[in-house]
């Protein structure tokens, strides 16, 4: 814990991850003095591998395909996400070393370029520019893959930037203006006061007019009191990075039927990411490395682009991802003036200064970025949810 809260507060933000950071900000550009309070270490901006994602990933649509209906609702947000991402930088004058260059799904068997082909035809149907490579074509754009490869889905406004660079810019950006934050807090509950909100943690009580719940995974057992069963669940992953090296992979690179993602930062380390389990941690606690899941994901990336073999791991971390009903679920609570929720959905990292820009704007009253309704918390409210059944 670094210090003691203050009392009192206009807003309190639960969870400094992304999303969390950037509704601080965009609250405390509005005039609010807003508190942070942040667990500090299980969440999922320290699982982010840095990857920009417009097209579906096949590995949640094979995980989760009860999810996929909830996800292609929220396919349009990810090409507005990305290029929120670019303007946000440039507005804010920082630099997250992010780079459009475009997203590859590589296909190894006809079968597999058969599904990406299905893929693009509906992300087309819903708005995406997507287009498919055969084997000469993918092999021009991207030498660097390997002789397996048979084909691709191109999807051009894909990208990548730095985690570490975007999260250490926009922290400095929210205490610039003023945001207090508090880390190694743990939130116990939330209550009703007056017109506004006790918060109870670990470092005492903090009240306030306005409370976001931005905690990820966590954010279900928050909700609870307010009549909400939201079924945010942690989803730990493994994430590994190599040794410098020279421009070689140019692209968001992923696989139409296993878990990978590559992609190459500015400084040359190769980032392989792509949702490999890690082993769960133990209540708060930080997931830990899974032997087995690092070895496959270093394998897999070998052979999707070969001259990675000649390059050493040189940091291996987890991180917890939150799944919920492939939707995000953002905005005000209803019935419960000054509550909000903010869980960006799948490839959160990506979606998550524009969800944060939605509920900002949700909850200062002003229109909004993107339109927010098929997002609002209230499908989970449990009262709504039996009406509906009982109705049936």
């Amino acid at each position: 814990m670094t210090g003691t809260p203050v009392r009192r507060a206009d807003a309190v933000v639960i969870g400094g991850g992304v999303v969390g950071t950037c509704i601080a900000g965009f609250l405390a550009e509005a005039g609010m003095a807003v508190t942070v309070l942040d667990a500090g270490h299980a969440a999922g901006s320290t699982s982010n591998a840095g990857s920009l994602h417009v097209q579906m990933q096949s590995r949640f649509m094979r995980l989760y395909p009860d999810r996929v209906a909830g996800l292609e609702a929220q396919l349009p947000l990810y090409p507005l996400a990305v290029r929120f991402w670019a303007d946000f930088g440039a507005r804010l004058g920082l630099d997250f070393e992010l780079k459009l260059t475009g997203g590859l799904m590589v296909a190894e068997t006809p079968d597999q370029l058969a599904f990406l082909e299905t893929k693009a035809a509906r992300e087309r149907e819903l708005g995406l520019d997507v287009e498919i490579l055969g084997s000469d074509a993918v092999r021009q754009l991207a030498p660097y893959l390997g002789p397996a490869i048979v084909g691709a889905e191109l999807c051009r406004n894909e990208g990548k930037l730095n985690p570490l660079a975007a999260n250490a810019g926009l922290a400095g950006w929210t205490r610039r203006l003023g945001v207090a934050w508090q880390r190694g807090v743990m939130v116990t509950g939330i209550a009703p006061d007056g017109d506004g909100y006790v918060v109870d943690s670990s470092a005492g009580p903090l009240s306030c007019r306005h409370v976001v719940i931005a905690a990820g995974w966590d954010s279900g057992r928050l909700a609870a009191p307010f009549g909400l069963a939201i079924p945010s669940v942690a989803e730990p992953l493994n994430i590994a990075i190599t040794e410098p090296a020279q421009p070689l992979i140019g692209h968001l690179v992923q696989h139409a039927d296993r878990m990978i993602t590559l992609k190459q930062l500015a400084a040359g380390q190769v980032v392989i990411g792509g949702g490999w389990p890690a082993r769960p941690g133990d209540g708060s606690a930080v997931p830990g490395l899974e032997l087995d899941s690092l070895v496959a994901s270093a394998s897999l990336a070998q052979h999707v682009v070969p001259a990675l073999g000649q390059l050493r791991i040189i940091r291996c971390w987890a991180g917890n991802n939150t799944v919920v009903d492939g939707r995000g679920v953002l905005g005000g609570v209803a019935g419960w003036p000054g509550l909000a929720v903010a869980i960006p959905g799948d490839a959160g990292y990506t979606l998550g200064p524009l969800a944060a820009r939605m509920v900002a704007d949700d909850i200062l009253g002003r229109a909004s970025i993107a339109d927010i309704t098929g997002f609002r918390p209230e499908r989970f409210n449990v009262a709504l949810v039996a009406q509906a059944v009982q109705q049936r």
